[in-house]
Parts: C-alpha cells; structure tokens; sequence
C-alpha cells in the first residue's frame, strides 16, 4: 500500500507493541475492530479460542495472535504469547484520546485564589472553588465541580458532571467519569434520644496516580483520617466506597460493588460485581473475590473466595432451598446419633 493510505505500517506497529510480525509488514490499518466485524483498515485479535472459527472468515486488513494459531490465517498478523495484551497496546496507539484543548470556558466560575494551569482545559459551566488547584494538561469537564481547596495534579481527565468535594486529592494521570462523586460525607451517625446526630466528616479523600474511577461511583471522605485511594487502582461504574476505607495498589473492582466503612483492601486484588464487602475488616493482599460474594470477616490469606450460589432452575432452587433451612434439624440429629453410638461403645 502507499504510504498515503491512513494508518500505520504493521512492521512499526509491531515495534512499537513488544509483538512480531508475520506476513507483509507494510500493511497499514488504521482502527481496531472485532474478527467478526473489522474491515480491510482494522486489525483484530484473537485471545478466545471460541472465536477461532472466525479467524478463517475475517475480513480484517490484519490480525493478533498467540504463536499457537499463527498459522491459521494466511493474513498479515502481529505474533505474542498474550494476544489480548498487545491488541490494547495497539488500541492505545491506534485510537489515542483527544488532545486537550487549553483554556478556560466563558461560562467556567473560577473561585478566589484557584490555580489552573495555563495548559489545562475547563469547560462550559465549570466551577473551580476558591484555593483549588488544577495541573497542567488537565481536562475538567463541563458541569464539573471542584471544591475549594481541592488538588487536582497533571494530565487528569475529569469527564462532565463529576464532584470532587472540598480539600480532595486527585493524583495524576488519573481519569474520572461523568456522574462520579469524590469526597461526599462518610455515612457517620449517633443515636440519642431516638434520634439521630450526624457525625461531621472531617477527612478527605486521596486519589493516587493512574486510578480509573467508574461513572457515578462514589467514594466517601474519611471521618477522621482520610479515605485513600493507592495508585493504579481500577474502579469500575456504580461502586460506593465508604469512610476510611483503604484500597491498595493494583486493584480492580468490578461494578456495584459495596464497601463498607474502615476496611482495608490489598494490593493486586481483584473483586467481582455487586460483591458487598462488610466494614472494619482486612483482605490481604492478591485476594481474588467472586461477584456477587458477601465478605464479612477478615481474609488473612490470598486466593479466591466465592460466596455466590449459581442460579438454578426455579424448581430446583425450591427443593435446595427447602433442603437448606433443614440444615440445622440435620445437624442435631446427626449429633444425637454420634452421642448414642459413643455410649454404645460404637465407632
């Protein structure tokens, strides 16, 4: 192809990825697509081997494989032991996000005393609170509120509507999606005289660098101490993290997950959707959590825990459920026999 054609040449590409190349490196493709769906200027990747039937009917412009399925297709193809790796390295160079345009909109409110760098991005009705400070290459999107005091560092990406209450911490290069609320009140209260006394929240929340935050999750400030959020943490949409809560470096947490005050989560763990996780508790390090899972004491000891009943068959969930609550009457008639054959003598 000329070098006129969009797109980059497969050999860079492959270069630029840590992949090698097989077939005609001059072939350009400018977008990643699925094998089912890419055309002739879209690579596609292979990592499922379900989907291996479709390797031999694309109609993408070249593919990404494992070493094992190379010589599958006769199309041009970039070769790694882990296909699904390279296909995002090679998304990333192929779909870069938007460059961010400097300035500050008319219709922004800039409070007294904020600093905004001169290479940040605030957009239509903004508001930046008196003291805030906003880093260079930043993009704060339209409708999003930045408290007084808040620190917001470099090339952070704050999409439309996100809040980002008083005094908070966002760290660099960390993106936050429309709908999502940093710093709220921790859910803090006293009971006196049958009504309740709301417990000032006094922390803040600190986000690390390189975190990923979901929309509309939320994430509570601390009541003391700070909530803290390390870096690299991955937080998928509609997550709520209460006061004082800790997530360690390297975690990803699934959608609609809960998490209840005080409690420390590892680093490198990874927990399932709509898992509730009780408060005031530890989990170590590298602990995988199924979705679904409800954790309610400490777990001490990485590996993976489920607590999920799969769905059945509603008949069949009738009869396990009836089976269930006999579970108790089971176990006191077992004991009753083991104590008759113990005073029988009997093994």
């Amino acid at each position: 192809m000329s070098d006129t054609v969009p797109g980059i040449a497969l050999a860079e590409i492959a270069s630029r990825v840590g992949a090698a190349v097989e077939g005609d490196g001059t072939r350009r493709v400018a977008r990643v697509g699925t094998l089912e769906h890419a055309g002739p200027d879209a690579i596609a990747f292979l990592a499922n081997p379900r989907y291996r039937a479709q390797l031999a009917v694309t109609r993408a412009g070249a593919v990404i494989v494992a070493p094992a399925d190379a010589a599958s297709t006769a199309l041009p193809r970039l070769v790694a032991a882990k296909p699904y790796l390279v296909y995002v390295k090679v998304a990333t160079l192929l779909h870069p996000p938007a460059a961010v345009e400097a300035g500050i909109h008319p219709t922004a409110v800039v409070g007294d005393g904020a600093r905004i760098d001169a290479l940040a991005s605030v957009g239509a009705h903004a508001a930046i609170g008196a003291r805030a400070i906003v880093g260079a290459r930043t993009s704060v999107g339209p409708g999003t509120v930045i408290g007084a005091g808040a620190e917001i560092g470099d090339d952070v990406t704050l999409h439309a509507n996100v809040t980002v209450y008083d005094r908070c911490v966002v760290g660099p290069r960390t993106m936050v999606h429309s709908g999502a609320v940093i710093g709220a009140d921790g859910f803090g209260m006293a009971e006196e005289g049958g009504r309740w006394l709301r417990i000032p929240q006094v922390g803040r929340v600190v986000v690390g660098a390189d975190c990923d935050i979901g929309a509309n999750t939320t994430i509570d400030r601390g009541a003391i101490d700070d909530t803290v959020i390390e870096d690299d943490v991955k937080l998928d949409n509609q997550i709520h993290i209460a006061h004082n809560c800790r997530i360690g470096r390297h975690t990803a947490i699934a959608g609609c997950v809960g998490i209840a005050g005080s409690t420390h989560i590892g680093r490198n763990c990874m927990i399932g959707g709509a898992a509730a996780i009780g408060g005031h508790i530890s989990i170590a390090d590298g602990t995988v959590i199924g979705g679904a899972t409800f954790v309610t004491s400490p777990i001490e000891q990485a590996g993976v825990y489920t607590g999920m009943f799969p769905a059945l068959p509603h008949r069949e969930w009738k009869k396990v459920a009836a089976r269930l609550r006999r579970l108790d009457e089971l176990a006191d008639r077992v004991r009753a026999l083991e104590r008759t054959l113990a005073s029988r003598g009997e093994p």
